[in-house]
């Protein structure tokens, strides 16, 4: 048993060790059982219940009916209620096969031999869910179980029984009933996964832990029916031991427990493992099993090494990054992983750093590249030793391998170079204006391939100002022109051209130089005279004019400058005069009190102070003009200035006046013409009179004299409708002819205004030279003749003009044609 007050025989029957004060109603104890030829192992759970020593039996038992209810009558006649007995519990087997429904117990009472009583339970599996598991004989008390029960589902149930009279009075109070499903062994334990996975690092030693595997079991972990136990089944490979791994039987952890684990040789294992309950009753147990895959894990026990021991490779010299020899290594670690991954480097051999090796991370090659270009006349072959390493260090224990070091051996092939000038800028400095042919320098190039027999020749590439020649064969450079530091090609005194130096080699190669020339200035420019032009008041002392000089040169050739007026003609001097600011500037100004307003060409001679100097005579050009008291030119002022004299000025003025008198004297003239012309009489017949027929066009004009006229007046109208049924005779020249019109010379619609006279005379010289008059109406102008009355007066045609004298003389009693 589980308790050292009570103890069991061989037989089973259990009795108290020595004398037991039990302070609580109920006792429960646990009791195993043991066989030992099969190993196997058995707990049950008993329940006591206590009662006091002094009272009879708490049960009664007769058959398999119970009494939970007593009453005792006492001495005074009176009833005593005791307290109710405690009925104990009830052990009911799980997955019992009936048949149902199975009695469980009878429970009466004493009273039912007075009176008929009715009995009732209640509770969880009577009526209320899960309902009628258990049921009960109303008037027998028999107390019946429906169904198997299921522990899994439900361990244990409490009811309540109840006794009633006929008429539904509680008889008894309500007792307690316990329900206890016994535990059978009817689940197997069920692992949380089928497959675990676990690693454990190759090399590991024994004991290391790898992983844990867990199943769990439906039945009373209490009982043997819940013990679970664990154990290998089987190990797949079984390599390099049959046993590489154990269990822990009642953990489930799983750990080395043999040495020699190699990812490189094995690099999975799969273990079965079984989990059984009944703690691991291989007879009595259920069993169920999982499989445990374990990965060996990579560790860097194996150092890179190289496929040979040398390698070899070629590099065209002044080339960079150019691949020259590939490095090949074996690694058995895990690929792409830092035990793999191959770092290499050079030991030996290149004391210039021109080579890296650089590792391609996809092969794990090295690749030898070239970082700095070699030369071919410095170095023809190259001998270098490298060595590679892993990315991770190497595990404890394991040593670098011989075959981790290799060498390299690199040829430099060699390549025709281009030649180079040794000082490029090359800068030197001379005189401007040095004359033409004069030898500058010699700007020579150096050919770097020592090994090879080429020659050099030169070129120009560029010469802004095309001042400079060199020689093809030596470099010698001359000049073929003047050089003028003035000139627009210089910059900061320099002037710059670049040269190409080519060999013959195969292919040709060329390099560039530039050659800088500072010139030195020479006093080759005069100075020139600012301003060119000035204004001044034609009274001195209220203003001057500032003057200074500009010259090419730069110092010393320019400033201080001197200016003075020349001797001749005299009048300069006589009516201007120069003072000296500063070296720079100087003030013109007149000598005389006052000059006549114009413009005046004033000659200054400006000397520099250059070695030799250099002058120049310069005239600016003045405008002297009167000024107001601020001495400012007036507007009047600026006229004269601009080169006329007063005298000028007021014929001017006269001029404007009388011009502007004869137009309106002009214009008076026109209207008294235009009075006169309405005073005449029309050139018609006045039995013809067709004033009602007049048109007018409120046009009016002057006489020859007159240029702002429509000759279109002269023409005869389009319309012709009111002429059409006149008699034939003379007709107004404002009507059109009826019928087809001579073919006279085209005229313009609107001629000249200038050319009235030329229009009138070209209309009767057509109209004389008509033989027909056939081509109008009216007839020609000769065949006009007077009216019948031949009262008409024509004299006043010799008021109009010598234009229409011929008129006159034609009609007005003269001569006739």
């Amino acid at each position: 048993t589980g308790d050292l007050d009570f103890k069991v025989r061989a037989d089973g029957t259990m009795y108290a060790a020595h004398h037991v004060q039990m302070p609580s109603k109920q006792l429960i104890l646990m009791v195993t059982a043991w066989d030992p030829q099969i190993l196997g192992r058995w707990e049950a759970i008993v329940r006591f219940l206590v009662t006091e020593k002094s009272q009879p039996s708490s049960r009664e038992i007769q058959g398999d009916t119970l009494l939970p209810w007593r009453q005792h009558q006492s001495a005074n006649g009176l009833r005593r209620q005791k307290r109710d007995w405690v009925i104990p519990p009830i052990n009911v087997p799980e997955n019992s096969r009936g048949p149902f429904p199975q009695q469980l117990v009878r429970i009466r009472s004493d009273k039912d031999k007075e009176i008929h009583i009715r009995y009732s339970i209640t509770g969880v599996g009577a009526d209320q869910p899960p309902m009628e598991v258990f049921s009960i004989d109303p008037v027998s008390g028999r107390m019946y179980v429906t169904r198997p029960m299921d522990r899994e589902e439900r361990a244990s149930y409490h009811l309540r029984a109840h006794a009633v009279d006929m008429n539904g009075n509680k008889v008894e109070n309500p007792i307690d009933l316990y329900i206890y499903v016994i535990d059978m062994n009817d689940n197997r334990p069920e692992f949380i996964n089928q497959v675990y996975n676990g690693s454990v690092d190759e090399g590991s030693k024994p004991g290391t832990y790898v992983m844990t595997v867990t199943a769990n079991d439906a039945d009373d972990s209490t009982t043997a029916n819940g013990m679970v136990r664990y154990r290998i089944v089987t190990q797949t490979p079984q390599s390099p031991s049959q046993n590489m791994f154990t269990i822990n039987s009642e953990t489930g952890d799983i750990v080395t427990v043999a040495a020699g684990l190699d990812r490189e040789k094995v690099q999975q294992y799969i273990v079965i493992v079984q989990a059984t309950d009944m703690e691991g009753n291989l007879n009595y147990g259920l069993s169920n099993t999982a499989t445990a895959i374990i990965t060996v894990t990579d560790v860097n026990d194996n150092p890179p090494e190289f496929t040979t021991s040398t390698y070899s490779g070629e590099v065209p010299e002044n080339r960079v990054e150019v691949v020259v020899a590939n490095l090949t290594v074996m690694d058995r670690d895990q690929p792409h992983s830092p035990n793999w991954n191959a770092i290499y480097r050079i030991i030996s051999g290149d004391p210039s750093g021109h080579f890296t090796i650089r590792t391609d991370p996809v092969t794990n090659e090295g690749m030898v590249t070239v970082v700095k270009a070699v030369d071919y006349e410095m170095n023809r072959a190259f001998m270098l030793t490298v060595m590679v390493s892993n990315q991770a260090p190497l595990a404890s224990g394991i040593q670098m391998s011989f075959q981790s070091t290799a060498g390299v051996t690199i040829s430099v092939t060699d390549v025709n170079e281009a030649p180079y000038f040794p000082t490029n800028h090359k800068l030197i400095r001379l005189e401007e204006g040095v004359p033409t042919g004069t030898v500058l320098t010699t700007f020579s190039a150096v050919d770097p391939d020592r090994f090879m027999q080429q020659a050099v020749r030169y070129s120009k590439l560029s010469d802004p100002a095309n001042w400079l020649n060199i020689n093809a064969t030596n470099g010698q450079i001359t000049t073929a022109a003047v050089l003028d530091r003035e000139s627009d090609y210089i910059k900061n005194n320099v002037y710059e051209a670049t040269f190409l130096a080519a060999d013959n080699g195969i292919p040709p190669a060329s390099g560039t130089g530039t050659l800088q020339i500072y010139l030195i200035d020479i006093n080759d420019n005069a100075p020139e005279l600012l301003p060119k032009e000035a204004q001044i008041c034609e009274k001195p002392n209220l203003n001057v004019i500032n003057i200074t000089a500009a010259d090419a040169d730069i110092d010393p050739n320019v400033g201080p400058f001197v200016f003075e007026l020349p001797s001749v003609p005299s009048a300069v001097r006589k009516n201007w005069t120069i003072t000296r600011l500063n070296g720079d500037y100087a003030q013109l100004s007149l000598r005389i009190m006052y000059l006549e307003a114009g413009v005046y060409d004033v000659p200054i001679i400006v000397t520099d102070s250059g070695n030799p100097p250099l002058y120049n005579t310069s005239v600016i050009k003045v405008k002297v003009c009167p000024c107001d008291e601020n001495g400012d030119c007036t507007t009047i002022g600026a006229v004269a200035a601009a080169g006329l004299g007063t005298g000028a000025i007021i014929a001017i003025l006269i001029c404007i006046i009388i011009l502007l008198t004869m137009v309106l004297l002009f214009v008076v003239w026109m209207k008294r013409r235009e009075k006169e012309r309405h005073t005449k009489q029309l050139l018609i017949d006045p039995e013809d009179d067709v004033r009602d027929n007049i048109l007018k066009y409120d046009e009016e004009g002057g006489g020859e004299e007159d240029q702002d006229y429509d000759l279109s007046q002269l023409q005869q109208p389009e319309t012709m409708d009111h002429v059409l049924n006149k008699t034939p005779g003379v007709r107004r020249v404002d009507e059109r002819p009826i019928g087809a019109e001579p073919q006279y010379p085209v005229r313009p619609v609107i001629p000249h205004p200038g050319d009235i006279g030329d229009f009138i005379n070209e209309g009767l010289r057509a109209a004389d030279n008509d033989p027909t008059g056939s081509g109008s109406t009216a007839g020609s102008v000769s065949s006009l003749n007077s009216s019948s009355s031949g009262d008409q007066d024509y004299d006043y045609l010799n008021d109009w003009g010598p234009r229409f004298k011929k008129l006159a003389d034609m009609y007005g009693g003269g001569e006739e044609d």
